[in-house]
């Protein structure tokens, strides 16, 4: 069954351990990402993501545990695993003396499969690389290098595209058209892992997210099933009349009363419906105009599963 699976999937990682000078990095993680899928991994600085990529992508030496690539351990089997990853790194990596498209020109090569000059010219387009063809990776700003990084990890069309915070640093404008993009090659069939810097991000792509937290794995679940199993809904009531004070069998539910006794806020306890709620408001024989439901975002999950409350400015993840 477990050769099935491995078998049957992107990627399986299997009670995966690393330490660096003694001080563990990734403790026992496991999970696995199905073909076709946009996975997420999230989770703070230090949490373990990019040394969790980075022995996905062979750059780095497992120190205990397993990783199978559609069925191929990356391991032992490395040509096979590698030629199948495409890998976009947090830092910049690129070739300096090399001008864009002598870069792409090659790096097909590197994997062992021949240049496809329809492919790269659509990569080429798509991300908007062509007015620098040209230029040397010196000459390039951080947002064009991103951009070249982007290209060039698909340039030898990968089954599994790892991109580890890859709109880090780069306009408003080319994030919108690399997810664009990203979707499009998924439809194709490309399975992609993600981290990323931006929570709304994760949220609106990833079709299932992890969440990491000192080296381990705290979460891992379908993304609107997890906002929903751990996210606190606010229900907000617009009175008929105006309460003096709350009634004390509403206490389980934090209420509170705004726009002179006009508005009355209940929190929902996390997997709890509103109708147990409106039920004792019907009792209590409270009049209700018009109902509202505010649901945490994934970023209130984030903040309550991994203990942060500061440093997150509405975006950040590491």
């Amino acid at each position: 069954m477990r050769l099935y699976i491995r078998a049957m999937s992107a990627l399986v990682i299997e009670n995966l351990h690393k330490s660096f000078d003694g001080v563990p990095a990734v403790k026992g993680v496991s999970f696995t990402i199905h073909k076709g899928e946009i996975f997420g991994l999230l989770g703070p600085n230090g949490a373990g993501k990019s040394t969790t990529i980075n022995m996905i992508a062979g750059v780095v030496r497992l120190g205990s545990g397993s990783i199978t690539a559609f069925g191929y351990d990356n391991q032992r089997d490395y040509r096979y695993t590698r030629r199948m990853l495409g890998v976009v790194h947090q830092e910049i990596v690129i070739d300096n003396f090399f001008t864009v498209d002598q870069a792409l020109q090659l790096h097909a090569g590197y994997y062992g499969v021949k240049d496809d000059p329809a492919w790269r010219q659509l990569l080429i387009e798509r991300l908007g690389l062509k007015p620098h063809l040209d230029k040397v990776m010196l000459k390039l700003s951080g947002g064009l290098k991103r951009r070249f990084m982007i290209a060039k990890a698909l340039i030898h069309r990968p089954k599994l595209l790892l991109l580890d915070e890859p709109t880090a640093g780069v306009d408003v404008e080319l994030r919108h058209g690399l997810w664009e993009f990203v979707r499009e090659i998924n439809r194709q069939g490309t399975t992609i892992l993600l981290t990323t810097h931006y929570l709304e991000e994760a949220e609106q792509m990833c079709d299932r997210i992890a969440i990491m937290n000192h080296g381990e794995l705290i979460a891992l679940e379908e993304t609107q099933k997890l906002i929903r199993r751990l996210s606190n809904r606010q229900l907000r009531l617009w009175l008929e009349e105006p309460l003096l004070k709350t009634p004390a069998s509403l206490e389980p539910y934090a209420p509170k009363l705004i726009e002179d006794g006009n508005v009355l806020l209940l929190s929902l306890p996390a997997g709890e419906g509103a109708g147990n709620v409106l039920i004792q408001l019907t009792e209590l024989g409270l009049k209700i105009q018009d109902v509202e439901t505010d649901q945490s975002s994934l970023e209130d999950v984030f903040i309550h599963l991994t203990g942060m409350n500061g440093g997150v400015n509405g975006h950040h993840s590491r």
